[in-house]
């Protein structure tokens, strides 16, 4: 049986995505959870919140096989074959597949298969290195008995995501109060249908072929890319940006929502605040941010010693109830038993 993999994913950067998953990751191991973080970005800022720049250069300096995501996959681009992840361990029940800025290169290998994958023989390795990040995330949550796999991607439509897509069972998509993110959000939602369908024909025509019969124990993904809800950053305070400006985006995300990304009938008026399908809205806690990144630890872990005493101290406790009731209304949306 399969760990439930849950991907965040907006094409339009700067919503705090990576944040998210990495406190997210913190506050599911603290809840007695276990969890593989994955970094899928080529840029791998989630493998930069959760490592010192001693440990990704060690990593990234003298790679060893599956020491990375692209070094479990990278195999596949020759004459090998996927090699289990070596995982970091960075708490009790937390551990991290790091990202790798090489991973860009493996683009082509993807885009190259996808078309392969419909053919009507050697389909084998084209479907092996499609669902390859599947593969990997799977042998990296049973080799630690993980509850759940979460998972880091960049803001594009490229080969890469379309491939971590084709491997997520729940999608959430972080967004910010503006233009940009109601434009891609118009642009996810069709993107992830396509995707889904494009996937699951390519599935049945693995299962349909003479090829399947010769490898019994090679499973695929189901692609279900199941939107649980969206994510909206909290205003901030800025002259050149005013409430009334905010409002105006904030307020057409609900019905950009259902239109572009459920299919379902717009509802009229319906706030952010009102809709079940908003997952909360993310604060800003401000100096916070820079005080966890000082002390590689989440928000929600700062202590005196840390230099939160007064108001950051009550700050560290909301930010705490904030991550817990987040943590624990997707764990619903997913089946995920805490």
């Amino acid at each position: 049986m399969s760990v439930p993999i849950l991907t965040f994913f907006n094409n339009k950067g700067g919503v705090g995505k990576t944040s998210l998953i990495y406190h997210l990751a913190w506050m599911y191991a603290s809840l007695h959870k276990r969890v593989v973080a994955v970094d899928l970005d080529p840029q791998a800022n989630l493998t930069a919140a959760f490592l010192d720049e001693e440990s990704i250069e060690a990593l990234w300096g003298q790679p060893t096989i599956g020491s990375t995501i692209y070094h479990s996959v990278k195999p596949l681009t020759g004459v090998g074959d996927i090699v289990e992840p070596v995982l970091q361990q960075i708490a009790p029940d937390l551990y991290l597949i790091p990202g790798d800025v090489g991973l860009s290169t493996y683009e082509d290998a993807l885009s190259n298969e996808w078309p392969s994958s419909m053919g009507d023989n050697n389909l084998y390795r084209p479907m092996r290195i499609l669902s390859s990040f599947w593969q990997v995330m799977q042998m990296a949550a049973q080799k630690v008995g993980a509850d759940i796999i979460l998972v880091d991607i960049g803001p594009n439509m490229g080969a890469i995501n379309r491939s971590v897509l084709i491997a997520t069972d729940y999608v959430v998509i972080p967004l910010g109060a503006d233009l940009f993110s109601l434009q891609g959000l118009k642009n996810l939602g069709p993107t992830l249908v396509s995707w889904r369908n494009l996937w699951h024909k390519r599935r049945d025509n693995w299962q349909n072929s003479a090829d399947h019969a010769n490898y019994p124990d090679f499973l695929v993904p189901e692609a279900k890319m199941q939107p649980i809800g969206y994510l909206c950053q909290q205003h901030g305070v800025r002259l050149d940006r005013p409430v009334k400006a905010y409002d105006k985006w904030v307020n057409r995300i609900p019905s950009v929502y259902r239109e572009y990304v459920l299919k379902e009938a717009i509802v009229p008026n319906l706030t952010p605040e009102q809709d079940p399908y908003c997952l909360a809205t993310i604060k800003h806690f401000r100096s916070l941010v820079p005080m966890g990144q000082e002390h590689r630890k989440p928000m929600f872990n700062l202590t005196s010693a840390d230099g939160a005493i007064g108001s950051h101290a009550v700050a560290v406790k909301g930010a705490r109830d904030d991550f817990k009731k987040l943590a624990e209304l997707i764990a619903g949306k997913i089946g995920l038993s805490l």
